[in-house]
């Protein structure tokens, strides 16, 4: 026993002696917004793919690593002819450099320098009962030279949406409730207001319809006096976080539902209304061709089956006439789900 407290003491004596060294400089200094959120997107793609592997017999996702001209580049997870998704993308990219002409006239400075990040994912299941749904985050700084030391402006901005071909209500108010139960993390007043903020960007005009069922949208989240651009990264990230919950229980339900080729039929001219969107609304779309990002993975969101059909007008009455119907006017899906105790 005293050998033990011998042992003991010239254990303590020794930690008196020689105390923890005070960290560097370099090492005291506390990651940036910016690598932390380039950290961030990575593990999220990761987590991501990493589920909806689980779903498929035997598709996986197919890496590609890609780099930009200008500086930076992005790491693109792309799965096809999967027996639940038949096309999907969890693309992540950093880049950074001179702005192009066209986004210095749209930010109107006569020059600058930026960088960005961000996630975007977009699925397209084959079963026609399962909704596609498309979501991203993504961070950008801007800089008054090329040394990008100096952070001149700085914004946050995101979403997720859901698109269904066949809507069961009940999968609806399970998108928006978790996506509702993020944003109250971060104050009450964010899901509404971004709620709406999605039903209005995710509108195809030119039809009078909203794309799906909405979600949310936000974009340019800068700095105030209110929120902190920290305040703004914890809320984009548990927004985030948050979306495997918000879909996988939709896929879950719906994945083993059996269809018929005319719904699958409808699915594809559903998804032309899709493709419309992407191609002459998106604004992720256009910055992507813009600042020069890889046009693979910026088209990759577009679906790899899609008609057009002239005057497409579905029957009287149908699960089909019944989505059409929902989709003109936005539905305040948390209220609707505690009319009908249907609130997850």
């Amino acid at each position: 026993m005293n050998d033990l407290k011998n042992v003991e003491r010239s254990i303590k004596k020794w930690i008196e002696d020689h105390p923890p060294a005070p960290p560097s400089k370099g090492d005291s200094k506390e990651p940036s917004i910016k690598e932390r959120f380039e950290s961030y997107i990575q593990n999220l793609q990761d987590e991501i793919c990493d589920k909806l592997e689980e779903y498929e017999q035997g598709a996986r996702f197919r890496h590609d690593d890609w780099n930009r001209e200008g500086g930076g580049g992005g790491h693109s997870r792309v799965i096809e002819k999967g027996s639940v998704f038949e096309k999907g993308g969890v693309n992540i990219s950093a880049v950074h450099g001179e702005l192009p002409a066209v986004i210095r006239k749209r930010f109107d400075v006569e020059q600058g320098w930026f960088w960005a990040g961000g996630i975007s994912l977009v699925l397209h299941p084959l079963n026609p009962m399962v909704p596609t749904v498309h979501a991203n985050f993504r961070y950008f700084e801007l800089y008054d030279d090329a040394s990008m030391n100096e952070v001149r402006d700085c914004w946050f901005g995101g979403g997720a949406d859901l698109t269904p071909y066949y809507l069961w209500d009940e999968d609806a108010v399970h998108f928006h409730s978790v996506l509702k139960a993020a944003c109250d993390e971060h104050g009450s007043d964010l899901y509404p207001k971004f709620k709406k903020e999605c039903d209005d960007y995710f509108y195809n005009e030119h039809r009078s319809e909203g794309r799906g069922v909405g979600g949310l949208f936000f974009d340019y989240l800068r700095p105030t006096e209110e929120r902190s651009a920290e305040d703004w990264y914890r809320f984009t990230t548990e927004v985030g976080s948050a979306f495997l919950e918000s879909y996988s229980p939709i896929v879950d339900r719906r994945k083993d539902e059996s269809y018929t080729e005319e719904q699958r039929y409808f699915q594809e001219i559903r998804r032309g209304r899709y493709v419309e969107f992407n191609l002459i609304h998106d604004r992720g779309t256009l910055f992507g061709l813009k600042t020069g990002g890889r046009t693979e993975s910026i088209l990759m969101s577009l679906p790899p089956r899609v008609r057009w059909d002239y005057d497409f007008i579905p029957e009287e009455d149908s699960r089909e006439a019944y989505l059409i119907d929902r989709l003109e006017n936005p539905i305040d899906w948390i209220e609707y789900g505690e009319k009908e105790n249907i609130l997850n």
